[in-house]
């Protein structure tokens, strides 16, 4: 009699084959951390960032699809964000690998918080708006020579709306003379082309538990569409919370018009 296995047999071999491949990328970018950057360049950094990103795009699953990348400009820039995703920190570099300010609880994440610290992601403390006032002067300091990447909602959400953005982090692009590029982040399904919330990393959800939800579900587009500064006001540039009222408008109407088209 020959002997009757349970259907989901090989979807469970394949589920830990796939966290086989995500422990081996975790531990070979820690081994990158620890003995290429120390001794490379910005420029050799990036190159490492973003072929790191690639890898872990293609492990869970998900394509990066680009839209209006050829505006974003050569010299530093501040890029505002909606936040779906922990996900969405790789998509970028994948994309173009740029520096990031995260949270503080971030910083406390094993492994992850590591990594996230060596990468040179600024943290900051969301329920702090004295601490909030410094890391904006620090994100000046950054943009000088680098671009910088901020979520302003300062949690992330399914991706259906966008939250109010908070207006302080605008302030370093005000020192700093360097312009405002938003950026909507969507996620979709590659089988049904409909908008999927399978990446979204909201309430009381733990990485673990996010990376799962995700590696079950290996089907994904993220889409990054970039969005350009406003020309229409330029006298209103200055205004740190005209830059992120402006922002958020921008990317909510992004998102709207995707959702009803689809």
């Amino acid at each position: 009699m020959s002997k009757k296995y349970p259907l989901n047999q090989s979807r469970n071999t394949s589920m830990a084959w796939c966290w086989v491949l995500v422990w081996a990328h975790v531990i070979a970018g820690l081994a990158t951390l620890s003995f290429q950057f120390p001794f490379a360049d910005q420029k050799k950094k990036n190159k490492l960032i973003q072929a790191w990103s690639k890898r872990l795009l293609n492990i869970f699953g998900i394509e990066l699809r680009l839209k209006n990348q050829s505006i974003l400009p050569d010299s530093p820039f501040l890029l505002a964000s909606n936040h779906i995703s922990w996900m969405d920190i790789h998509a970028i570099n994948a994309f173009k690998p740029i520096r990031f300010v995260a949270k503080s609880d971030v910083e406390g994440w094993p492994i992850f918080g590591w990594m996230a610290k060596q990468l040179g992601t600024v943290f900051i403390k969301r329920d702090n708006s004295r601490h909030g006032k410094h890391i904006a002067g620090e994100v000046a300091k950054v943009l000088k020579t680098q671009s910088v990447c901020i979520f302003p909602e300062g949690t992330s959400t399914a991706g259906t709306s966008v939250l109010p953005f908070k207006p302080n982090l605008f302030e370093s692009a005000v020192i700093a003379d360097a312009p405002v590029y938003s950026l909507a982040i969507a996620y979709y399904s590659s089988v049904t082309g409909e908008r999927s919330d399978v990446a979204a990393f909201v309430g009381e959800m733990g990485l673990l538990e996010s990376m799962a939800m995700i590696l079950r579900n290996r089907q994904l587009i993220a889409q990054l569409t970039f969005i350009p500064p406003s020309g229409s006001a330029p006298e209103r540039s200055n205004d740190r919370k005209w830059l992120a009222l402006h922002s958020q408008e921008t990317i909510s109407d992004h998102l709207k018009v995707e959702l009803r088209s689809m």
